[in-house]
């Protein structure tokens, strides 16, 4: 350790070095820029020529952010600026080769691998959260937020406008933003921070404006000034959404402690989303006998063998917008776990340097879940979240302090969480976070629970160095339902190291090694595992990246101790416009989590691989297939009498198609076929044995995120006999041919704004 300490001091005193040239290098770039006001919108064909039709603010000293540090864009790209009562204008002339454009009509904010242009504004300018907006060369948006120390959020949806068009000598696009879309202060004369950029995805380009270098660990703190606006105002700003729901669905439902058997329902349903902005600033969503059901499907992933609880992220719109005014270092609040509620109200807002959010909604999924004689059958569970804020604020410091507490009640139980936090920017780019939680809870027995958690992180992240020290902490009796923690009663220490150099002129753009390591003890000083992880990443132009690792693991089990070892390699590609292959593949030891009848959990040797394949013959169509495969085999030295190395444990199976069409912007359809296998031997896995063949149709008109027209169609087939003159009456059977789930659904919703 002492040994490496010198070497450790120095990678810090270069990357401090660095930061000091990249300081100077950015004092000399002009970073404040003042936008005219303009009589007349700007439109697209203005701009063909190459000269604005009026005295709009031209930017040209575009920089890459990456790959290189600095170096101008390889592209020729100029912006031009400007503003009137009613919108923020930017067009962007991005000259190019068009045969070497990636890009194709695809949905709203599904164009994060396309070359595109992004317009960034910290409106509140303090240099802590940012509004981006992306336009593809077809016009196709993408919208979001940027706050240091949470990263970006795609899920935060407004209503704009954009244009583009492919030209001879590239692409030009417009980007038009209502200021009824974006919250701002009050003030007579305004100033906003300000990045421009510029993506050219087959070189990994991202080129900005003004320089931002990678050497720094935030992002939005290191934007222009954006100086000019003046009487400028959101003005009443009243959204509503009304829409309206049909359905007819027939499935199988295996009630706990009843009878299967399969159900019929027609579903009529009107309601109401309505969004009221408050003094600028402040935001008020309610929803009205809402729909909170998804529309696209979750991706797949294996849950078999695990042993704790696999993370599906969220994808229902209310819960999505604005979700980052409830991110902490650990996840107090996972939204997906108000599952059916009647109704949900949720404020945010920001006043100078405090923000604020608070979300309630009323559940009635505990109360489906009970058995029928529960006396809590019916029963809705209420649910809220508040948080607050404190920021403090530097171009070049950014930090933060925030309180936050999660209730919920049903029946006689309930469950509520306290919570601190900080995130301190001691240096450019050395940051520490800390978290500290406590809970009470009382169960349906009467027991109650309680006990703290604690969280504390030291990173560092560089253009070359990057280092993370964790500390978690969580006792016995924690409990967090509105939240996502998969243990507790540990005590858990974890550090990563990595180093990459990044040649310059090079197909090569970085390489490096990193290991990571991580040691655990429960609250009574028992370890229960450890971790070592050596790993080595290459990554090349046109998104072509290769990592190989190797995994030694001790894990506590049982009382029984298991000693695993897991190699594994992963290959990305994007090499060709219209093909994308990605792979990995991993083997070794793993433990079966659910051993047979009479067995003790044992080690195995696991193998494990993805394949995901995209093909876009032309720019409206985009094909992917996808297959998961996990599968365990008995191993020599397992204990298991009368059973042959090698024998099957489980095959685990996934494979998904996925056909999208995207007649225009707005029109598309997509078809997705699922098929899923388990394939379990009884005698060594109590998992059971299970086929399913999903089928899934949606239509869509999307003419913005609030106005859109779904008709969409599910069909689930599952390997299973329902005979009620057996018991149990619901059998398992070699193919999946029994229809369990049929659903067609019509959903208008549309957006009318005051």
């Amino acid at each position: 350790m002492y040994r490496a300490l010198p070497i450790l001091i120095l990678l810090f005193s270069c990357g401090q070095t660095d930061l000091h040239a990249q300081g100077e290098l950015i004092e000399t770039q002009m970073r404040t820029l003042r936008v005219p006001r303009v009589s007349r919108p700007p439109a697209l064909d203005d701009f063909l020529n190459g000269v604005p039709r009026e005295a709009e603010l031209t930017v040209t000293d575009f920089r890459q952010y990456r790959p290189g540090d600095g170096n101008p864009v390889s592209q020729p790209t100029t912006a031009f600026l400007s503003y009137d009562d009613k919108n923020f204008y930017a067009a962007f002339i991005c000259k190019d080769d068009p045969k070497l454009i990636r890009a194709r009509l695809a949905k709203h904010d599904q164009i994060m691998s396309d070359d595109r242009t992004m317009v960034n504004l910290d409106t509140f300018h303090d240099h802590r959260r940012m509004y981006w907006f992306n336009v593809n060369p077809y016009g196709v948006q993408a919208d979001g937020t940027s706050t240091d120390g949470q990263g970006t959020d795609v899920n935060w949806d407004t209503l704009w406008h954009s244009d583009a068009r492919i030209t001879q000598d590239g692409y030009l696009t417009l980007t038009v933003i209502p200021l009824k879309s974006i919250r701002f202060p009050s003030d007579k004369e305004q100033t906003w921070g300000l990045t421009l950029g510029r993506f050219i995805t087959r070189n990994n380009e991202w080129a900005t404006w003004p320089y931002l270098s990678s050497r720094r660990a935030d992002f939005v703190q290191q934007g222009g000034d954006l100086e000019g606006l003046e009487d400028i105002s959101p003005g009443r700003n009243i959204q509503l959404i009304p829409y309206g729901l049909f359905s007819k669905s027939r499935y199988l439902d295996t009630p706990p402690g009843g009878q299967a058997l399969f159900r019929s329902e027609k579903e009529a349903r009107v309601g109401l989303d309505g969004k009221v902005v408050l003094k600028d600033a402040l935001t008020l969503d309610v929803a009205l006998n809402p729909d909170f059901s998804q529309v696209e499907s979750d991706a797949p992933q294996v849950t078999l063998n695990k042993r704790y609880e696999v993370f599906f992220p969220e994808k229902r719109p209310f819960f999505m917008d604005n979700a980052s005014y409830f991110v902490t270092p650990e996840q107090v609040f996972f939204s997906r776990r108000i599952i059916d509620p009647r109704f949900g109200a949720r404020l945010t807002g920001k006043a100078g340097n405090w923000t604020a959010g608070a979300l309630f909604a009323d559940d009635r999924a505990p109360g489906e879940r009970v058995a029928a004689s529960d006396p809590w059958r019916g029963r809705h569970s209420p649910m809220g979240v508040v948080r607050v804020q404190r920021e403090f604020r530097g171009k070049a410091r950014n930090s933060s302090v925030g309180a936050m507490a999660a209730a919920q009640d049903f029946g006689s139980t309930h469950n509520r969480v306290y919570s601190v936090d900080a995130r301190v920017q001691l240096f450019a780019n050395w940051i520490f976070t800390g978290q500290a939680m406590t809970s009470d809870t009382r169960l349906q027995n009467g027991q109650r629970l309680a006990g703290p958690a604690y969280y504390a992180a030291w990173s560092h992240s560089g253009r070359h160095f990057v280092s993370t020290t964790r500390y978690t902490d969580r006792s016995p009796g924690f409990r967090s339902q509105l939240g996502f923690f998969t243990r507790v009663d540990i005590r858990e220490a974890s550090h990563t190291i990595g180093y990459n150099w990044r040649p310059e002129g090079s197909p090569v753009q970085s390489f490096g090694p990193e290991v990571t390591g991580s040691i655990n003890y429960d609250r009574q000083g028992r370890l229960q595992d450890w971790s070592i992880r050596p790993e080595f990443g290459l990554s090349m132009t046109r998104s072509t990246s290769l990592t190989i690792w190797h995994e030694r693991i001790f894990e506590l089990y049982n009382d029984t101790g298991f000693r695993q070892q897991v190699s594994g390699i992963s290959f990305g590609s994007q090499w060709l416009k219209w093909f994308a292959v990605s792979w990995n593949l991993s083997g070794g030891t793993g433990i079966n989590y659910r051993p047979g009848p009479a067995l003790d959990p044992f080690l195995g040797r696991i193998l494990q691989g993805r394949l995901g394949l995209t093909l876009r013959p032309g720019p409206r169509l985009r094909i992917e297939e996808t297959y998961i495969y996990s599968g365990l085999r008995t191993r020599a030295g397992a204990g298991l009498s009368g059973v042959g190395r090698g024998t099957t444990v489980f095959d685990n199976h996934i494979i998904r198609s996925n056909v999208n069409y995207q007649f225009s912007r707005h029109l598309s359809l997509r078809f997705i076929t699922d098929y899923s296998a388990v394939l379990p031997n009884s005698t060594l896995t109590r998992t059971e044995e299970a086929k399913r063949v999903g089928l899934d149709a949606l239509f869509t008109y999307m003419l913005n995120p609030g106005t859109a027209l779904h008709f969409g169609y599910t069909d689930l087939y599952d390997n299973l006999r329902l005979d009620p003159s057996v018991n149990p009456a619901l059998q398992r059977t070699s193919f999946p041919d029994l229809n369990t789930g049929r659903q067609v659904f019509v959903k208008l919703s549309y957006l009318l704004r005051f």
